[in-house]
């Protein structure tokens, strides 16, 4: 039974409650989900990545600007071998629990999300070896040739203690696709300027500034405490940021940008995401699982794939689901991303008699039935995308299901491929074009590439041109290889471009927190503006 609002927001803010503390300045952060897991290597996705950057911390990170700015490194470059990458390690830096960061710790780390279980390990199959040239200097090798976007894959490759790892048993990383718990899934020891002093899954997460940070006096650190708070029904968020309960909110309804813009005690800001949302279409199965076809599976037939990209109309969704608040797309890539080309991008018009034409020839002229999978609480307005997909899909004939379900389970269904079609968003923390191709167009598998690949589309021609971006030096060459995959991908449509996202925070008014394309927040840069 669905309870009043009333009743949800109490609750709500009996489970916000916290201890008052000496701090100077506590900031309490709603998002609709919670992280999965604090195993840093385990899943590559943006609420994991958002929670963990404030505890561990990478080689180098993007700037709220986009640049690439130094965190544990502090200087990088190619060796006299150009396949060589130079690590230059800040010296002084202290894990949470006293000990000093070497270069041992980075060899161990950058191994350890290369190892089977890593979601992350896609962003490193370039790299042959890592080894210690000094207690505070890494030489990384990369195979086939100069891999000039090393630095940009190790944004979100957190560091770990190699000590603390293996005295609690965590040498791999928690294999989140069989629902492993280790150590490593509730406990860190970070570099980060937050400790963890609780975890609650799914309930509260409570973090503390570690004193002995190595950037005291070079960011502002203004945040004292960050209190995490999952808080999954959106009317309930936006209650509580009213109500003066939480502090700042991210996955905001849209329904509510406008009031929330008009509070004067609030602050909102707003920018586009480098994220483009999608559906995926099973193309490789027969039959489908999740489909009443059961002698063929109609998605493999690119007819029925052009009826789908048809039937959709995107100015539609734009208009009445998301309410403006998106950039209708026609590409699985951002703009902020190299290799975008705008003339992929060019959305057509929806043509539902079309579609249903296209079906007809395709051997289904009264349509089929087909689950159409969804999340619930990652993406902004997801469940009510995929209801308006379902209706526009229903005039060309096919009849739609849609079962929307958490984050943690739509991304487990497709690691394991438990999915025929489903929506999904991808950012790009690279900013280039062989992000998507590795994970998401790569045969999966193969080449410890295509993780997040669900479709079962596998084309070697294209494996070969992905492969080669990790290595070709030449600009111009490279950048042809990119269009020319595009070309294919785009002709394919395993995928079905949606929109490009456009985020919006909200906060109080203390608070001043841009949106950053990438999706992460280093709360160390902010401070209360009061």
């Amino acid at each position: 039974m669905i309870r009043p609002l009333a009743l949800a927001i109490a609750l709500a803010t009996a489970a916000l409650a916290v201890p008052a503390l000496l701090h100077a300045e506590t900031l309490r952060w709603a998002r609709s989900v919670d992280a999965s897991t604090l195993d840093p290597h385990a899943l590559n996705n943006g609420p994991n990545h958002a929670l963990l950057h404030q505890v561990y911390e990478p080689l180098l990170i993007r700037a709220p600007d986009g640049s690439l700015q130094p965190t544990l490194a502090e200087s990088w470059k190619p060796t006299a071998d150009p396949k060589v990458w130079e690590f230059r390690l800040r010296k002084g830096v202290k894990f949470h629990d006293g000990s000093v960061l070497t270069a041992d710790d980075v060899v161990f780390s950058l191994q350890r999300a290369r190892a089977p279980t890593s979601d992350m390990k896609s962003l490193l199959v370039s790299i042959t070896g890592v080894a210690k040239a000094d207690p505070f200097t890494v030489h990384i090798t990369t195979g086939g040739g100069p891999n000039p976007l090393l630095p940009s894959s190790l944004t979100n490759i957190q560091i770990l203690s190699q000590a603390w790892a293996r005295a609690n048993g965590v040498e791999q990383p928690q294999n989140a696709s069989a629902k492993e718990e280790t150590y490593a899934t509730r406990n860190v020891n970070g570099t980060g300027p937050y400790t963890l002093v609780s975890r609650e899954p799914d309930a509260r997460t409570v973090l503390r500034k570690f004193p002995g940070y190595w950037g005291r006096g070079q960011f502002p650190l203004g945040i004292d405490e960050l209190v995490y708070l999952p808080i999954k029904a959106p009317a309930t968020r936006v209650a509580a940021l009213l109500s003066g309960e939480v502090d700042f909110v991210q996955d905001l309804p849209i329904q509510d940008i406008a009031r929330l813009q008009a509070d004067s005690q609030l602050r909102v800001t707003q920018a586009a995401e480098n994220r483009t949302i999608f559906l995926g279409l099973n193309v490789g199965a027969e039959p489908l699982k999740y489909a009443d076809v059961k002698d063929r599976n109609p998605l493999a037939d690119l007819r029925v794939r052009q009826a789908f990209q048809l039937a959709i109309d995107r100015a539609a969704l734009q208009k009445a689901v998301m309410r403006g608040l998106s950039v209708p797309a026609n590409i699985i890539s951002p703009p902020f991303v190299h290799g975008y080309d705008k003339a992929f991008d060019v959305v057509g018009k929806a043509d539902a008699a079309q579609a249903k034409k296209l079906l007809a020839d395709a051997g289904y002229p009264n349509g089929f039935s087909i689950t159409l999978h969804c999340t619930n609480d990652r993406y902004i307005n997801d469940e009510a995308i995929c209801q308006a997909v379902a209706g526009f899909l229903g005039r060309a004939g096919v009849k739609v299901s849609v079962v929307a379900r958490p984050l943690a389970i739509q991304s487990a269904a497709i690691n394991n491929q438990d999915t025929d079609f489903y929506l999904y968003g991808w950012g790009v923390p690279t900013y280039d074009a062989a992000y998507i191709f590795d994970y998401l167009v790569h045969t999966r598998g193969k080449a410890s590439r295509g993780a997040t690949n669900a479709t079962r589309y596998s084309n070697p021609d294209l494996d070969a041109k992905i492969l080669s971006l990790a290595s070709e030096g030449d600009t111009k060459a490279r950048d042809a290889t990119i269009k020319a995959i595009w070309t294919q991908v785009q002709k394919d449509l395993v995928y079905l471009p949606l929109h490009h996202q456009i985020l919006t925070f909200a906060m109080a008014r203390r608070f001043d927190i841009p949106v950053n394309p990438s999706g992460a927040i280093h709360f160390k840069y902010y401070k209360a503006v009061r």
